[in-house]
């Protein structure tokens, strides 16, 4: 579990969201707690993103961080969205929106929305079903379709 914050910017709020984040860590000592500052977790996530799993941050660092590592994987486009919460319920969409500005002229990607609904499916267990689906779509971007 990674905690990004820019602590030395915005000390209050960022402080209050670290104190936070420090009093579930405790509790949770079973889990590695790490922090690090923003600017330093964008240098990394460029030169090797597999070094993360779990992202903890207030909102304005994970829309920032989300598009830079939309970027990593080809753009908004192809980039997968699920909120989980803490009770089970869970929305998954494609990040880039509706698109309504290219309506009707054959230029949409499914890509995140299919992706989308791989994640939507392991959350259900349905392991099988996602991996298909997944294949599928990681099979006509190899074939460059």
């Amino acid at each position: 579990l990674f905690f990004f914050t820019l602590k030395t910017f915005r000390r209050l709020s960022d402080g209050l969201f670290l104190k936070s984040a420090r009093v579930v860590a405790e509790k949770y000592p079973e889990i590695k707690f790490e922090e690090m500052y923003l600017d330093t977790v964008c240098l990394k996530m460029v030169q090797d993103p597999t070094q993360f799993d779990c992202l903890v941050m207030p909102n304005l660092y994970g829309d920032i961080l989300s598009d830079l590592c939309a970027g990593l994987i080809g753009g908004l486009g192809l980039t997968p969205s699920g909120n989980i919460g803490e009770n089970g319920a869970a929305i998954f969409e494609a990040v880039h929106g509706t698109a309504p500005d290219i309506a009707g002229q054959d230029k949409a990607n499914p890509t995140a929305l299919l992706l989308s609904a791989v994640m939507m499916l392991r959350h259900l267990h349905m392991f099988d079903k996602a991996e298909q689906i997944e294949k599928a779509c990681f099979g006509t971007i190899k074939d460059g379709k």
